[in-house]
């Protein structure tokens, strides 16, 4: 096995990769590796493909090291790449994706390397844009968007901030939403909707609490607008991932499990897929099943 490791190369990040050199040179056997440091946002998607491309029979394992927006990266440019594993290594400040795996160390080279491979799924977004955890929209992107801009000014509560302005300008918005051909609220606005393919977002909202990352299934989450002090009242029990069996919050959640979902808007709104943004009028989504390999640390 060849291990690439995709260090996030942010200002104050870059140190990692002296950390993963030194922890590589400890392990108790040596491994086959190369350490590639990003030069700007979207870079470890091409250099991922390209990679791919020019060793397409080479088992490889491409490890991002970072948080949620490098794992998206890698696993975007990873997609329909045979012989090739997706491996982590939490030194983001958001790592969402990982919280799925309750228990498990990914922080430890050692613990990476004798892990074990396990297909999981990846939501599909349009015609070359992935979701390995959750994509969002609505009030959810509306907080995404800000916190995104916030955090590059060094905001230190971002996700915070973007709230804040979401519940004064996100509350309320006319988006169509489809399930499997099934039109959800229809002619109702809405206050957001999350599509999991993982179940955490935004660092502390277990969103998609029945979310199964390899059933071949995306969990719909679809909430109905409510006052300000209904949504006051739904936040703590969304937070905790309780909105589904809550009989307060439940009555404004629509749920369904899909394996396309079709969203319009007349104006133009951003989906928020694993953090990062992309805007547009109307998305088709779908569910590609087994479609990563991914290490679980031992």
């Amino acid at each position: 096995m060849h291990y690439c490791f995709i260090v996030n190369n942010e200002p104050g990040k870059a140190g990692n990769a002296d950390k993963i050199r030194a922890d590589i040179e400890n392990l108790p056997e040596k491994i086959d590796f190369e350490i590639y440091l990003t030069t700007a946002e979207k870079t470890a998607i091409d250099h991922v493909r390209d990679y791919c491309k020019a060793n397409p029979d080479q088992e490889t394992c491409f490890v991002a090291c970072g948080g949620d927006g490098t794992i998206n990266e890698v696993s975007t440019g990873m997609v329909g790449a045979k012989n090739k594993h997706l491996a982590v290594l939490a030194y983001g400040s958001g790592n969402d994706f990982i919280k799925y795996y309750e228990g498990k160390d990914f922080r430890s080279v050692e613990a990476l390397v004798k892990g074990t491979a396990h297909k999981i799924d990846i939501i599909k977004i349009g015609q070359d844009h992935y979701s390995i955890n959750v994509c969002n929209f609505g009030f959810d992107s509306v907080v995404a968007s800000t916190a995104n801009k916030l955090s590059r000014k060094g905001n230190k509560n971002p996700y915070r901030w973007g709230i804040v302005k979401a519940i004064f300008c996100g509350r309320f918005n006319r988006i169509q939403v489809k399930a499997d051909g099934e039109e959800l609220n229809p002619g109702k606005r809405m206050l957001l909707c999350t599509l999991g393919n993982n179940n955490h977002v935004g660092g502390e909202f277990f969103c998609s609490p029945r979310s199964k990352n390899d059933d071949g299934l995306i969990e719909v989450g679809y909430c109905k607008t409510t006052t300000l002090m209904g949504f006051l009242g739904l936040l703590p029990i969304y937070t905790a991932g309780q909105h589904l069996d809550n009989p307060k919050a439940s009555k404004h959640f629509i749920y369904r499990q899909a394996k396309t979902v079709d969203v319009h808007s007349d104006k133009q709104i951003e989906l928020c897929l694993d953090g990062e943004m992309l805007p547009g009028n109307d998305f088709h989504i779908e569910i590609i099943h087994n479609a990563i390999s991914f290490i679980i640390p031992a």
